[in-house]
């Protein structure tokens, strides 16, 4: 068993941590929201069918409605602000700053009713981490900063963690179905409507151009579609069953650091003085969040496991 988990934890690591990099491909000749819908698309069909022909029960209209909202959020609003951001950022800059996400959850779970009140060292997380993000985007453009971060790309990661958090507390407490493969597949399929809306509405079905699209962004589109979103996605819900929570997490740590990485040997992402120095103060924040808050028993929720989809993800 403990063989199986490390190497489950090992395809997740890999996994999420290439997803960013398969982004920026997927991105450069296919619109993002298009893109993203495709891919949600074919996930959720995969194991949606494969649920409900496993005997899983028909989701009610309640379960549906939660299902829409969390895909917004998680899907629309997280993954594709991710994908639109890296037409903006390169893709080791926006894992890292996506790894930050559990600050926004810190302060959301904070101030809803019933929440959490953050320890004194979850706190002190929150303020190293967002000292990271500002060394990271440098806003007074300090000399040593080389290359320069745009920061329209920086709002949209930050909104996008924002979603995302907003999505991951909301679904702590949504009607969804028990089977979290069907869930995630509904989720999936929610997604996928609000990312094909999303897209014709900003004009992409304008900016589509079926001849233009090249085989680099095509191999991107296919490994988001069956790692990010399948392989990944089965490897998560099985380890938060069977491994520890703490364990699981990991993935916060080593993900950013795997798209750093890749970015700067396959697509000569540049690495500055400044993201050397944000890494260890954003990663070490995540750290205190998630372990040291009061410890309970994860509830396995579709939402969750849809982290497999963003890489981020």
């Amino acid at each position: 068993m403990k063989t199986k988990i490390w190497l489950a934890m090992f395809a997740l690591y890999i996994a999420w941590g290439t997803t960013y990099l398969a982004i920026r491909f997927a991105n450069e000749t296919i619109p993002p929201f298009l893109m993203t819908g495709v891919r949600f698309l074919l996930a959720g069909l995969v194991l949606y069918t494969w649920r409900r022909l496993a005997g899983d029960p028909s989701p009610t209209r309640r379960q549906w409605r939660s299902a829409v909202i969390i895909g917004s959020l998680l899907l629309v609003g997280g993954i594709g602000g991710v994908t639109l951001a890296e037409r903006y950022v390169p893709s080791g800059i926006a894992a890292l700053i996506i790894a930050a996400t559990p600050l926004w959850v810190v302060f959301i779970d904070a101030f809803r009713r019933g929440g959490h009140r953050p320890s004194w060292p979850t706190i002190a997380g929150v303020v190293v981490g967002l000292a990271g993000i500002v060394i990271l985007v440098d806003p007074f453009r300090s000399s040593w900063q080389k290359p320069d971060i745009n920061l329209i790309g920086v709002a949209l990661l930050l909104l996008a963690g924002l979603a995302w958090a907003i999505g991951s507390v909301y679904s702590k407490s949504a009607d969804l179905p028990r089977s979290p493969l069907l869930g995630t597949g509904m989720e999936l399929l929610a997604g996928s409507a609000g990312s094909f809306v999303t897209g014709l509405v900003m004009g992409e079905g304008r900016q589509l151009d079926l001849a233009a699209i090249s085989i680099r962004s095509l191999a991107g589109l296919g490994y988001l579609t069956v790692v990010g979103s399948l392989i990944a996605f089965v490897c998560y819900t099985w380890l938060l069953r069977v491994a520890p929570t703490n364990l699981v997490m990991t993935y916060a740590y080593v993900n950013p650091v795997v798209a750093i990485i890749l970015g700067s040997l396959l697509a000569h992402e540049a690495l500055s003085t400044s993201i050397i120095i944000a890494i260890p103060l954003i990663l070490s924040a995540v750290g205190l969040i998630h372990r040291k808050e009061p410890k309970e028993k994860p509830v396995i929720r579709p939402a969750v496991a849809v982290k497999a989809a963003v890489g981020e993800e």
